[in-house]
């Protein structure tokens, strides 16, 4: 094995063991006691169903997703799942008449009402922004519902996978995650999930690191065109947003160099919240063969996820 990729797996393992020994605790600092048996399990947070789904437990209630009641994309375990309303602003009646045994969220947009979740239920928070994030989150979801062995297992598979696309792409190239439709973008640092296994895969995120790296929050910063042009990255990623990207109408957009080669991709919203083991594995697939085509294929998605070139 070479001496990089000796480090690279080493470091892998040191990141997984980390977020095993932090699956005691959510990111609230509450210890994480398992509900061995638990049969209404809400998910305030796509993510969390995203897990539950992984794990094999079907959520009683979960958030909304886009312009869609649940996530669909999740496949058969949501059918039938009711919506609980954005994860900001859950429907507190409506959770409450599920009769909730847990409640698993994203602890930034749940926290005001912590104290009548936990009234409810067991309820355990997470900030899920970076890569790290989503392997703690997801260890800490599988010790609440008393699967903490596949929660590792999950993890493993995913660190394993990630390893290998990144021995195998060729780099090389750089890009930008944009979101929002005015007329200037929010783009992302390289501690969000996303952006961070761009750099995995041996890309380059124009935008680079936050200049606060030890505060997770804020995780971009909106830029003008003409900081865009500036950077003038080879690829382009932009969230839909079921709306005209008010951006992409300025004078300057058509000489990116994006643009001009053709590289500008709209992808699914799981992008923007892919802390969970099915959107991860989405997002590193679909980024890879979008970076590097030549290398590797074209994933299988659900129609409703799949990326888009933008004219």
């Amino acid at each position: 094995m070479h001496t990089k990729g000796w480090w690279a797996s080493l470091f892998g393992l040191a990141v997984l063991w980390t977020a095993m020994a932090l699956a005691d605790t959510d990111d609230r600092g509450t210890v994480i006691v398992p509900q061995q048996g638990a049969q209404r399990v809400v998910a305030i947070s796509t993510f969390a169903a995203d897990t539950l789904v992984a794990l094999g437990v079907a959520p009683a209630g979960a958030s909304t997703f886009g312009d869609r009641p649940v996530a669909d994309f999740l496949g058969p375990l949501m059918q039938g799942v009711p919506s609980l309303g954005q994860r900001a602003s859950t429907n507190l009646e409506q959770l409450s008449a599920l009769q909730p045994d847990l409640i698993l969220a994203i602890r930034r947009y749940t926290e005001p009402n912590a104290q009548k979740f936990s009234a409810l239920a067991p309820y355990y928070a997470f900030d899920v922004i970076s890569h790290d994030d989503s392997l703690r989150a997801v260890a800490g979801i599988a010790t609440a519902v008393g699967k903490a062995a596949e929660g590792q297992a999950l993890n493993a598979a995913f660190e394993t996978l990630v390893a290998d696309y990144g021995r195998r792409a060729p780099g090389g190239v750089s890009a930008v995650l944009l979101a929002g439709s005015g007329e200037a973008p929010f783009a992302y640092y390289d501690h969000f999930l996303t952006t961070d296994l761009l750099q995995r895969l041996k890309a380059t995120n124009s935008i680079g690191p936050s200049p606060t790296p030890s505060q997770p929050i804020p995780f971009g910063y909106q830029l003008s065109l003409e900081q865009l042009l500036a950077l003038n990255p080879d690829v382009i990623f932009m969230f839909d947003s079921g709306t005209r990207h008010a951006y992409a109408a300025n004078p300057i957009w058509p000489y990116l160099k994006a643009v001009q080669q053709g590289r500008v991709y709209e992808v699914g919203l799981h992008w923007k919240e892919g802390g969970g083991p099915i959107a991860r594995e989405y997002i590193l697939r679909e980024m890879a063969w979008r970076l590097y085509p030549d290398t590797f294929a074209q994933p299988k998605l659900p129609a409703s996820l799949a990326s888009r070139p933008v004219q």
